[in-house]
């Protein structure tokens, strides 16, 4: 059963991979280019559930507005010690990215600038009813459900990358990081996979229990939410795809960490099967990284505080 990995990887030189990257601006926003909006920021905000952070200046509240009353509510958290840099956090299904509060702060006392996310209709987010000619009222919950608003002209998996873009832009205006870098647990490292994919100006990128490619999504558990498997997407780019685009480029990587033991999903060791196809397909580009680690520290679906070792690592090597 031999399968030749690098027929499923078609990113192999600057010119592949900015023909894909237009096609999916094209997919994700009928335009060749990111979104160049800006959020809604509210400054030094209170929040009482992170009055006990350590090393915490102040939080920036960004609000991204989208259609169907979807939006997405970000935090950046500000350390009183600065050292110059932003991580992106983005949390996973589990809720809130409250439950990524032990990660927020490991970077906090690490001082780093700290911009957090949860996913679409979670958290703080919006949970709109949409009216629908085909589905009569529906009030959206579940980002499974985020499908029926699918059209032609309008792909919902633009909800899940959009704040980040957006967050970007303004950021790219007021701030002056020497450097971004985006971790993601679960939705939110599958959400770091196409963020970094699609935006450049994520340097280094960290994908926690965040994707498989297809071929390896053999058991149920591992085939994943509408946007793991939407199909006209992965047409536009594989997986092996994405890993290649978030790692090229001057001071860009792009990190997989998968938990060994992980009662939900890409448990194992199955990456060992495109792994190094990968790597030989950035190293022949020239410039950029990609990297993959094996967690056998725990048995949960976390970033481990071996995980957090690996990403603080990569990002200071």
């Amino acid at each position: 059963n031999f399968l030749d990995v690098y027929s499923l990887i078609h990113v192999n030189d600057l010119s592949s991979l900015n023909e894909i990257k237009k096609n999916l601006n094209l997919f994700l926003w009928n335009q060749t280019d990111l979104p160049d909006y800006l959020p809604i920021v509210e400054n030094d905000i209170t929040d009482n559930r992170y009055t006990p952070l350590q090393n915490l200046d102040s939080i920036d509240k960004f609000s991204i507005n989208m259609e169907y009353g979807i939006n997405s509510i970000a935090y950046l958290f500000k350390p009183i010690n600065d050292n110059g840099d932003l991580v992106i956090y983005h949390q996973g299904h589990r809720g809130d990215f409250i439950e990524g509060v032990d990660t927020i702060q490991f970077f906090l006392e690490k001082n780093y600038s700290v911009v957090s996310f949860s996913m679409p209709l979670l958290g703080m987010n919006s949970q709109p009813i949409m009216d629908s000619p085909e589905f009569g009222r529906v009030k959206l919950q579940s980002h499974n459900q985020l499908e029926l608003l699918e059209k032609q002209d309008f792909k919902p998996i633009k909800f899940f990358v959009e704040p980040i873009v957006v967050t970007l832009n303004y950021i790219d205006i007021h701030y002056d990081f020497d450097s971004i870098h985006m971790v993601g647990i679960s939705g939110g490292g599958w959400t770091t996979v196409l963020a970094s994919a699609l935006d450049d100006r994520i340097n280094q990128s960290f994908s926690v229990a965040g994707s498989y490619p297809m071929f390896i999504r053999n058991e149920p558990k591992n085939f994943g939410d509408y946007e793991q498997h939407n199909l006209e997407l992965y047409e536009k780019a594989s997986y092996l795809d994405l890993y290649v685009m978030g790692s090229i480029g001057s001071d860009r990587k792009f990190v997989q960490i998968f938990n060994k033991f992980d009662p939900c999903c890409f448990d194992g060791d199955l990456f060992i099967s495109y792994e190094q196809e990968v790597k030989n397909i950035v190293n022949k580009m020239g410039n950029g990284y990609f990297e993959i680690y094996l967690d056998d520290t725990h048995n949960e679906h976390i970033i481990s505080d071996y995980g957090l070792e690996i990403i603080i690592n990569e990002i200071t090597s």
